[in-house]
């Protein structure tokens, strides 16, 4: 059993000392405050679940220092005089639990601001292009703009001061102002500001200087920042292990960035890889391993005195302890580990690593929740940043509830209903739990998932559910028994499209695929190019197989459920880099035993030979059942695939939105 003592020692950044080396990673809480950017309730009830279980460090993500020269839409935090109040509360009960509080404060988006929320010309370090709109050409801020943001950098510490803060962090990575003004990929001013590393990091340090002026020696300071961006060109991201000239910040002028730093009067480092362009190195997805970004702040840690903290999927407790034992890095920042299971540093100090509900890589209910304009929250955790209007209650009456189907869904509604008091059984036909999980898990990337299926088993014995594998309830069985709520979770069937020829036996579906049950052959088209036929097509690779994707829509990943951006940017990487041929605005005319016939958007004909067809086209629901039950009985809910095909997220999320109200 690995020993994780050495996570809980206690450590200092400047003159804070800190419990433990355990931080929670910010994360943008940009549409959980309020309409003008004031803190509110549920961010307090957000950050103080964390700060109750343990974390030694909290980094409250992030807040800008002013909204004139980048001028933005409201609900971009900002810290008014009308926030400090509910801040302190949270140092207050911080203090408490003998945790520390810092802010993370930027000088602003630049151009990787996404133009709907500008109200004002985007800016930059330099002129440049827009991310998101190339043709939007950002203005470059002026020296009396410069010398703004230093001014309100230093009243913004005040103000935290005042609010009992005991730290701040640079936001200087992923592309931000800061980065745009340290990077010559990006700054190409001929003024102070710009040219050599010297000039590039001055306005940082300026502001460094102007909040040591205003609060001394007070409040830690701790700079962010990507050691190396991971650009082949600039928009243009370079995969792991792959061999390419550094277009951005290679690892030499990183490290040479972190000695100026420490020399400038940071008090520690926080030091991640990636940008924008690279998005899947900043904020890694599903396959990108365990602690993929520990190599960073070792590289700067050699040639520092200060304490470096790192970050980058370091959920796994002997990963992160791996990593402080090798030197590598002195305070662990755990990011979406933290919203899937707020419990993480209570569980692996007390024994109980086994029970943290594990982070899947997934994005669909942090990151992506920005696409949506919701607030962060967790696929796999429903409560995360719902804390209060969330958080379940003893059932009033405990029911005879009734579960069919066994996978995550199914699994959820069970866990949930017993926490509330509710006598549960749970009816499986397969012999084991996970559902279509269990498919899902099969290629290495998406091991994680195998984590989740363990974790819930376990959650079910605990909770004295009756389980009962290899046991197809019917109808009948289900009205004698008479419980008081029925909930459906038996998941969906695969869509088999009207294609002359499918009954060919080179057809396959991509379940029977994962499942073993078929077996492709050295050359496949891949039918349906949305993330799981993609990703079949990379797990093929991985075999040394060919496949051709086959897709209807103009682009591959846009139907269906909306993919992540980080997971969407890293998987068509991952096709290119294995060669996928990938054929859009193209359907399937007939399928033959010697292949497939294609007619593109143009009416154009083609043929292609291939060993197997593989069918990724979706799933689809099969209401026999659930009617049949609802029609006999009351209180007879449908969950997730059962009710709307969708992903894992839909079928949690809909699992405990039941569950905590029966």
């Amino acid at each position: 059993m690995t020993n994780f003592d050495i996570l809980f020692q206690p450590q200092k950044i400047g003159n804070i000392q800190i419990k433990n080396r355990i931080a929670m990673a910010p994360m943008g809480i940009e549409y959980m405050v309020d309409p003008d950017g004031n803190l509110n309730r549920r961010v307090m009830d957000y950050y103080l679940e964390r700060i109750r279980h343990g974390i030694g460090l909290l980094i409250c993500s992030v807040f800008k220092v002013e909204n004139e020269i980048e001028a933005l839409e409201a609900c971009t935090p900002m810290l008014r005089e009308t926030s400090i109040g509910f801040l302190s509360e949270i140092c207050d009960t911080a203090h408490s639990f003998n945790s520390r509080v810092f802010v993370q404060l930027t000088a602003g988006y630049g151009r990787v601001t996404s133009p709907p929320t500008l109200r004002k010309p985007c800016v930059s370090s330099s002129p440049t292009p827009n991310h998101f709109d190339p043709s939007m050409i950002c203005r470059e801020i002026t020296t009396g703009e410069i010398a703004d943001i230093v001014t309100a950098m230093g009243e913004t510490a005040k103000r935290l001061k005042i609010a009992g803060v005991d730290g701040i962090e640079f936001h200087g990575h992923e592309g931000y102002i800061f980065d745009q003004f340290t990077s010559s990929i990006w700054n190409k001013r001929t003024d102070q500001y710009g040219g050599s590393l010297e000039n590039r990091l001055r306005f940082p340090i300026e502001c460094l200087n102007e909040i040591r002026q205003q609060v001394g020696h007070s409040m830690a300071l701790v700079y962010r920042f990507g050691l190396k961006h991971y650009l082949k060109d600039f928009n243009n991201a370079a995969l792991p292990g792959e061999t390419f000239n550094e277009a951005g910040r290679d690892i030499k002028e990183g490290i040479e960035m972190a000695q100026q730093l420490e020399k400038a009067g940071f008090d520690a480092l926080h030091i991640d890889a990636g940008c924008y362009e690279s998005h899947y190195w900043s904020h890694p997805p599903n396959y990108q391993k365990h602690g993929c970004l520990t190599d960073m702040p070792a590289h700067a840690k050699a040639f520092l005195k200060i304490p470096v903290i790192g970050v980058g999927r370091l959920d796994k407790p002997e990963v992160a302890t791996k990593a402080v034992e090798e030197g590598k890095l002195d305070f662990v920042a755990i990011g979406r580990g933290l919203l899937a299971d707020p419990q993480w540093p209570d569980k692996v100090k007390s024994g109980n690593a086994i029970d943290i509900r594990p982070c899947v890589g997934c994005y669909d209910g942090c990151f992506a929740s920005y696409y949506k304009f919701r607030n962060i929250s967790c696929a796999l955790n429903p409560a995360s940043g719902r804390e209060r209007a969330y958080r379940l209650e003893p059932a009033l009456k405990p029911l005879n509830v009734l579960v069919v189907g066994g996978g995550v869904g199914g699994m959820e509604a069970a866990r949930v209903a017993a926490l509330r008091g509710h006598h549960v059984s749970l009816y499986e036909k397969q012999g084991t739990l996970g559902g279509l999980v269990q498919q899902a898990a099969v290629p290495e990337f998406k091991k994680d998932l195998r984590r989740l299926l363990k974790w819930y088993e376990r959650q079910l014995e605990q909770s004295g559910i009756q389980v009962f594998l290899n046991h197809e309830i019917e109808v009948d069985e289900v009205y004698q028994k008479v419980p008081d709520v029925t909930i459906m979770a038996i998941g969906a069937k695969s869509f088999l499209p009207g294609i002359p020829g499918i009954e060919q036996s080179s057809v396959i579906t991509a379940v029977d695929l994962l499942k073993g049950d078929k077996t492709a052959g050295r050359n496949s088209v891949i039918i349906g190019g949305g993330l799981v036929g993609c990703e079949i097509a990379i797990w093929l690779a991985d075999q040394h197989k060919e496949s051709t994707i086959v897709e209807m829509l103009p682009e591959i990943m846009v139907g269906g459920a909306t993919v992540p951006i980080q997971v969407k940017m890293m998987t068509e990487d991952l096709l290119k880099k294995h060669q996928v041929t990938i054929i859009t605005d193209t359907k399937v005319q007939e399928i033959t035993s010697k292949g497939v016939a294609l007619v593109h958007k143009n009416n154009k004909t083609s043929f292609i030979e291939v060993d197997t067809i593989i069918l990724a086209t979706g799933m689809v629901v099969d209401n026999k059942l659930p009617d049949e039950i609802g029609s006999k009985l009351n209180r007879v809910f449908p969950i997730g695939d059962c009710r709307q095909p969708k992903n894992i997220m839909n079928a949690i999320w809909d699992a405990y939105e039941i569950a905590r109200f029966i």
